[in-house]
């Protein structure tokens, strides 16, 4: 006959045993909350109050013989767009501080954002960009160093319209578009002026050879609900960019906002859905005026001197253009 510890003790153990799976449970569940903590605190974003860091983004060879060096930035915050002018908080050094770099800053990431032409015997020398803001000073170093030097599909590739590491004959074909800001313009530069108040109609010719097409999963945006779409973003291995033509008009420099109607697509790289990004999971390119023409108007809310930049970029390539705006009281 089986003792009545032996009868107690059956059940005693299924609960102890039960016990000791909960505690299990919940330390692998503590865990993980624990480690989720930690990946968040390690990859924090700020809406504003964080650091601007300049960026050497690479050079490439003129055809007269000359260097261009390429930089862009990244601005740590979400909303924060500073205006930083020229001088001790924003300058080049050695020689002139001013070297045609931006005043404003778009949030995030901005890449391939500028160009600096050096002579053909610069050599070894360097060229700095030294950038402050929110008491943190940061700095980018130019060189001609091998390991820096561009080309297209380097380029096409950093801003993820190649995917992780590949392309192919039509990409390789690939060709910048060509941006032509319509107007009078006897001295090559384009000017402009308006009262505050008054909207500035700029108009601006885009050409472009087409490529690169949409890659399969973009053009099967077309035709698939926003709704199916929003339940399946696509998986990315690195930043991914939609391909397709567009123009975006941004303040450079200037006192005072900008105001575009209608809003542009964003030249920085916002993923989140429906950013109106080439980088969002859910962007689609814009329609493409048939004569290739695009109408903008741009309002302001400060009397001063403003440059305003146009970026066209067809999601692998851009070319950029500026217009010099006088905006009087």
């Amino acid at each position: 006959m089986q003792s009545i510890s032996d009868q107690i003790g059956g059940p005693v153990t299924i609960l102890n045993r039960n016990i000791n799976r909960n505690k299990l449970y919940l330390t692998i569940f503590t865990s993980c909350i624990l480690l989720l903590s930690s990946l968040a605190s390690a990859q924090l974003s700020y809406r504003s109050g964080a650091e601007l860091e300049p960026g050497y983004e690479g050079w490439r060879e003129n055809e007269d013989g000359t260097f261009s060096f390429i930089f862009g930035y990244m601005n740590e915050n979400w909303e924060e767009t500073p205006d930083i002018p020229v001088g001790e908080n924003n300058f080049f050094s050695p020689g002139d501080q001013d070297r045609g770099q931006p005043t404003y800053f778009l949030p995030r990431r901005n890449r391939f954002t500028f160009e600096i032409v050096v002579p053909s015997d610069w050599g070894d020398r360097e060229l700095v960009w030294t950038v402050t803001h929110n008491g943190e000073t940061n700095r980018a170093y130019a060189t001609l160093v091998t390991d820096y030097l561009v080309d297209n599909m380097v380029i096409a590739s950093e801003t993820g319209s190649l995917g992780a590491g590949t392309s192919s004959p039509e990409s390789r074909a690939n060709t910048a578009p060509v941006v032509s800001i319509q107007g009078d313009s006897p001295s090559g530069n384009q000017t402009r002026n308006v009262k505050i108040g008054e909207e500035l109609l700029i108009t601006t010719l885009v050409a472009d050879d087409g490529l690169p097409k949409p890659r399969s999963f973009n053009r099967s945006r077309l035709v698939t609900p926003v709704r199916e779409r929003m339940m399946n973003p696509p998986r990315r291995t690195t930043v991914g960019k939609t391909n397709g033509l567009f123009l975006s008009w941004n303040k450079y420099r200037g006192p005072g906002n900008v105001t575009f109607d209608p809003p542009q697509v964003k030249s920085w790289e916002d993923t989140r859905t429906s950013a109106n990004s080439p980088w969002g999971a859910l962007w689609t390119p814009p329609e493409i005026p048939e004569d290739g023409l695009y109408d903008v108007k741009a309002s302001f809310d400060a009397p001063g001197t403003y440059i305003l930049w146009a970026r066209g970029d067809d999601g692998g390539l851009y070319h950029d253009q500026y217009i010099t705006v006088t905006v009087s009281p």
